[in-house]
């Protein structure tokens, strides 16, 4: 087996093998669709692993027997740190070091949810094509629960009622970032409405939690800069333990009010 594949974490194997299963990578293999599933770094690499062994005469089939030995081999062993985090990264690559594109990431996250996504951003730009398979998701599946936590801004020396902030920051969400039809929770912090400068605060955090099973946190923000040219840094971390605990640190904050929901942000858009 190439050396890349093995270095590759379980979930990575993972990935690989449904890839395969579903028949959304198969031979004659392309570089595009590699790199759509892994990122513009490991993408290529594994392509050309898979490459070589199609040269070699491996079928589909036989590639994907050889990967669910590597896959079960894996599981055997035991999950590692390198199975449980993966780095996620966004802007220029390092050779020979591999990691997951974070608009990959992002929206694999999103595809697959069926439960729950926790969504937390400090700033939301072009927040239709974000936000596009989880608004499909949830659209798909009326079982989907989505929250999202997200910053309200009011500016310096900007003395608007709050209300009114909360009602235009509302009117944005529902027509220019959230392309679905049906609408998620959306909560925001009210201490970044405050007049006041030595109170105020922001909901800085960016992150999300699918099913709480799995936990994406990064420096990213969910705009189209950050998921695909500013330089980011995350840790996708596959943990239920963790990911019970993230979330819980979100929802303890709305049962005790320091989060508040959006007024009228779950009214038809």
């Amino acid at each position: 087996m190439d050396g890349i594949l093995t270095r590759l974490s379980l979930r990575e194997i993972e990935i690989l093998v449904d890839s395969l299963e579903s028949k959304s990578l198969r031979s004659p293999f392309t570089e595009v669709g590699f790199k759509q599933v892994f990122g513009n770094n490991t993408g290529p690499e594994v392509f050309r692993a898979l490459q070589h062994l199609s040269s070699q005469t491996f079928t589909d089939d036989q590639i994907l027997i050889s990967l669910n030995i590597l896959k079960s081999d894996r599981e055997k062993r035991g999950k590692s740190i390198s199975d449980a985090v993966s780095l996620v990264w966004t802007g220029p690559e390092a050779p020979g070091i591999i990691n997951r594109d974070t608009k990959v990431v992002v929206q694999e996250l999103f595809s697959k949810a069926k439960e729950s996504v926790l969504v937390a951003g400090f700033a939301v730009y072009q927040g239709r094509d974000v936000f596009k398979a989880l608004a499909t998701q949830m659209d798909s599946n009326p079982n989907l629960k989505v929250s999202m936590y997200l910053n309200v801004q009011r500016r310096h020396m900007d003395t608007t009622a709050s209300e009114y902030l909360l009602q235009d920051f509302s009117d944005k969400f529902k027509k220019k970032d959230w392309p679905g039809k049906r609408l998620p929770e959306v909560f925001y912090d009210p201490r970044s409405l405050s007049v006041n400068t030595d109170k105020k605060a922001a909901l800085h955090a960016k992150c999300i939690v699918v099913d709480r099973k799995i936990s994406f946190v990064s420096s990213a923000n969910f705009t189209e800069a950050a998921q695909e040219r500013n330089i980011e840094a995350g840790v996708l971390v596959d943990s239920i333990e963790f990911s019970e605990q993230l979330q819980s640190h979100f929802e303890t904050l709305v049962h005790t009010a320091y989060l508040k929901p959006i007024p009228k942000i779950m009214e038809s858009k």
